[in-house]
Order: C-alpha cells, then structure tokens, then sequence
C-alpha cells in the first residue's frame, strides 16, 4: 500500500459517520447513544457524526431485540451503507434478546446471525464512555486497508 492510501485511511478512521436503528428496544440505550451527543461526552469532538441516512454512514448502531417484522429490513439497511462499514450492537438486547426473549415472543436474537458484527457492547443499558470507546476503538478496523481491498474487488469484477 502506498504512503498515500496509509494517509487516506488514517484521515478517514478520524472522521467517522455512525447511523444508529432501534429495532424493538425499551429505548434505554436510544437515550445513552443521545447522551453521547450531549456536552459531558461530545461525540463530536472525537471526529464521529450522527447520520439519520445510512447511506451516509461508515458505522451502523443497532439497538433492541431484534423482532420477525426486522429480519428483512435490517439485512436491506446494512446493504444501504456503502464499503467500508461495521456494525455495532449496544445494550444486551441485540446480543441475547435478554428480557424479550420469552419462549412465544416474536423477539429473534442475536442480530449477528443476520449482519457481521464488528463490536458488541454489553449492559442494559451501557453507559455513554463504552459506546465512545468501542466505535473509537473499531474505527481502525474499518478503515484499514481499505483501498486495497477496493482494488481487489475491482480486479476480480472484471474477470
């Protein structure tokens, strides 16, 4: 990889765009994930910008048990969001379904069996520093040899 493309990957992991999708939750880590934009924690200042549009984003948020009616519609969201991307799921309602996973619910976790999951953050809720440090700490990753990549995938394309 040239010393450019090293220079545009390491700008790129500095300025972050995060898209964030409730996808049936009690709305406690909705309101860590607000309270990462507020002074005390200041997304901003650490380069990460929240997006309503996921095809602006680099990193998609998903909170909540995953319910039947977003089997579809999470997997349609993901494929919106261009390369490079990660997924990050908050709170133990995505990783396990926790309370709303009743035997008869219409809850289907874990969101990983339907997108490739980067990071997971524990906690019902987790607090706003762990969601900072995690999408701080995957931004690396999702960066990292990017362009290389995209030449590979074009190279076989043309095949």
């Amino acid at each position: 990889m040239s010393i450019i493309q090293k220079l545009k990957n390491k700008v790129r992991s500095k300025s972050l765009h995060v898209s964030y999708v409730n996808v049936g939750s009690c709305n406690g880590c909705d309101i860590e994930i607000l309270a990462c934009l507020s002074p005390r924690y200041d997304l901003e200042q650490y380069g990460i910008y929240v997006h309503n549009n996921p095809r602006e984003a680099d990193i998609l948020l998903i909170t909540g048990a995953l319910c039947e009616q977003w089997d579809d519609k999470l997997v349609s969201l993901w494929e919106k969001i261009p390369e490079p991307k990660a997924a990050i799921t908050i709170g133990n309602c995505p990783i396990s379904g926790c309370v709303f996973n009743r035997r008869g619910s219409y809850v289907n976790p874990p969101v990983s069996k339907h997108i490739p999951i980067a990071a997971s953050i524990p906690g019902c809720p987790p607090r706003p520093s762990e969601i900072v440090s995690t999408i701080l700490s995957i931004a690396p990753e999702v960066f990292k040899d990017f362009e290389e990549k995209g030449k590979g995938k074009k190279k076989e394309t043309k095949k």
